[in-house]
């Protein structure tokens, strides 16, 4: 099958950090909820109750929540106000939380200043919402206006179905700085930043864009959470196999360089593969900085000096050349 094929083709690849499941799914919505109270100060009065577990009408609302999330039943709620991650919202006494992530056309902006002119747009606009998380201990309660367009026998169906291995089309919803959420087509998923290229990316938006329709591979399934890792750059062969007999020490290569560093500058050789020359070994003499020897999108000749499969490094030299 696929899925053992896959899997076993992973042990042979460098495998991620421990704490790189963790850290994607802490990072994907936690930051603004743990700042929602003293971010809300800028755009709506402060939430009466905060501390649901003192009032036993709020202890039933609660519990309401985990019906409607257990459920999959949406509600209408006015938004409230917001903060720089998202929507605020209310239900029943409770502080709410819509994550600019789970926001349906919402559009994709890098700078802090047009995300909040975005979400200010949508202050006092009636959302029909439905419950992705619930946590009284942390005062925690999550909604999501995208999930709430697909129908809950769809969802079921799709995470009964999903499997580890599979290849799955899907429409990126949004990015972040860490990666970028796909919506396969009820459930979503995050494609983590290290698993949307081969080569090294300094954001996500180099590769893919909000809208665009894409194929990825489901990595990792977590059904109690609701999460799916997936991986786009596992659809397509991975250039560092076979990459010692391709390229050999003393080879002269061409390349384009693709990004400049104050240690050196980054030469694709391939699609997705790239070497580093050095700053050492750019040039003879002396220069303030690598971008005074080469710019971006030059073509340049190099030799290669190593190769390491394993360590996924090829380094080149400019000099004598």
């Amino acid at each position: 099958m696929y899925a053992e094929r896959f899997m076993s083709s992973r042990k042979n690849q460098p495998q991620r950090d421990e704490s790189y499941w963790a850290a994607l799914l802490n990072q994907v919505e936690s930051l603004p909820v743990a700042q929602l109270e003293q971010d809300a100060h800028q755009n709506v009065p402060p939430s009466v109750n905060t501390a649901p577990s003192i009032n036993a009408q709020i202890a039933d609302a609660w519990q309401e929540a985990q019906y409607l999330n257990e459920h999959e039943e949406t509600v209408e709620l006015r938004a409230r106000g917001f903060n720089k991650g998202g929507l605020l919202v209310e239900w029943r006494g409770i502080s709410g939380f819509v994550p600019a992530s789970q926001l349906n056309q919402f559009p994709h902006v890098h700078l802090d200043s047009e995300r909040a002119h975005e979400l200010r747009k949508r202050q006092n606009q009636t959302m029909k919402l439905r419950v992705i998380e619930v946590d009284p201990t942390k005062n925690r309660l999550i909604f999501s206006e995208r999930a709430a367009l697909v129908t809950a026998d769809r969802r079921r169906d799709l995470w009964e179905e999903i499997r580890v291995g599979d290849k799955r089309p899907g429409v990126v919803t949004n990015m972040a700085q860490f990666g970028a959420f796909v919506d396969l087509g009820g459930v979503e998923g995050l494609i983590h930043i290290s698993e949307i290229s081969w080569s090294r990316l300094s954001h996500p938006s180099d590769v893919v864009r909000p809208g665009q329709r894409i194929h990825c591979v489901v990595l990792e399934i977590d059904r109690q959470r609701g999460r799916v890792a997936l991986s786009l750059k596992r659809m397509r062969p991975d250039p560092w196999i076979g990459v010692s007999e391709r390229y050999k020490p003393g080879q002269i290569i061409e390349g384009v360089v693709n990004n400049i560093a104050q240690y050196g500058a980054f030469i694709t050789l391939e699609d997705e593969l790239e070497g580093l020359v050095h700053v050492s070994e750019l040039a003879e003499g002396d220069f303030m900085h690598p971008r005074n020897v080469v710019d971006m999108g030059q073509w340049v000749r190099a030799r290669v000096l190593t190769v390491n499969p394993r360590e996924r490094r090829i380094a080149l030299t400019m000099r004598g050349l």
